[in-house]
């Protein structure tokens, strides 16, 4: 570890390494990385309704095209996105 004034900072491979460590203790047996695991972040909080825009901020990208790859992970129907149409035309159901 890389140790800066009062903060230790940790290398990509110490957080590797103890990631595979807890994958081991927890009897993981498939391939997981810890690139798996951040795809698995931006999946879920796109299914849960967070903005692409914000994952695209927490992922640290810098092209929305990158975090754009996550959409074709998840059904449409599961982000609760409602059409204006559908909205305008469940208005005119109620009015009548």
């Amino acid at each position: 570890m890389l140790t800066q004034g009062a903060y230790t900072h940790m290398t990509t491979r110490a957080i590797q390494n103890l990631f595979h460590k807890y994958v081991k203790k927890a009897n993981i047996s498939k391939n997981v990385t810890v690139h798996t695991m951040r795809h698995s972040f931006a999946t879920h909080l796109l299914e849960s309704g967070t903005s692409i825009y914000h994952i695209k901020q927490l992922l640290g990208h810098s092209n929305i095209n990158t975090t754009c790859i996550y959409l074709h992970l998840v059904k449409i129907e599961s982000l609760n996105v409602t059409s204006p149409l559908d909205k305008m035309t469940e208005s005119d159901k109620a009015n009548d």
